[in-house]
């Protein structure tokens, strides 16, 4: 478990948003660790956050950077539930989560923002 840093990105609600974003961090060789997409949000987990902020600002998206927990869970029934009822029964409350399985399938990357991140990460030693 760790501490990340996430960007925030504004989409515009149409086609092929999604696949010009994808393809402008492709085009400059950065990977797409975890995402989550919303209506007219993604939320992207990249190794290096200072390279694809460089290259969204200059297309001009609108981005934030955010902290975010990156908790790393074995894949079986009622991992996350756990980890999720551990941090509610403190009062931490999840704004969002969203993952990605691993490359070897046995574990997954789930991205939680959370109320306090510091003490979520204190609960979940």
């Amino acid at each position: 478990m760790e501490k990340i840093t996430e960007i925030f990105v504004v989409l515009e609600n149409h086609p092929s948003t999604l696949g010009e974003l994808c393809s402008h961090l492709s085009e400059h060789r950065i990977n797409i660790e975890a995402i989550g997409v919303f209506q007219d949000t993604a939320k992207l987990y990249v190794k290096n956050v200072n390279k694809a902020m460089k290259v969204l600002d200059k297309l001009d998206y609108t981005t934030e950077q955010r902290n975010v927990l990156k908790v790393d869970l074995e894949n079986r029934p009622g991992a996350l539930a756990d980890v999720a009822s551990k941090l509610g029964n403190k009062g931490i409350n999840i704004e969002y989560c969203y993952g990605a399985l691993s490359k070897k399938g046995n574990t997954t990357a789930v991205i939680l923002d959370v109320s306090d991140i510091d003490r979520a990460l204190e609960i979940l030693k």
